[in-house]
């Protein structure tokens, strides 16, 4: 069974971390994500605030 050399490995690792990074890459750019608004506007915000303690 033949051996391989350091090199060769090296070589093989950095085709498998080049795959990875392209793949997760991929997958991140493909989806258009919609950013979550937690109020509506903030001066209903300030308006619901009118504590009577």
């Amino acid at each position: 069974m033949p051996q391989m050399s350091p090199l060769m490995w090296f070589s093989l690792f950095i085709m498998f971390s080049a795959t990875l990074i392209l793949f997760n890459q991929m997958n991140f750019f493909s989806f258009k994500t919609t950013p979550i608004k937690m109020f509506k506007s903030t001066k209903e915000g300030s308006k619901n605030m009118n504590w009577k303690w």
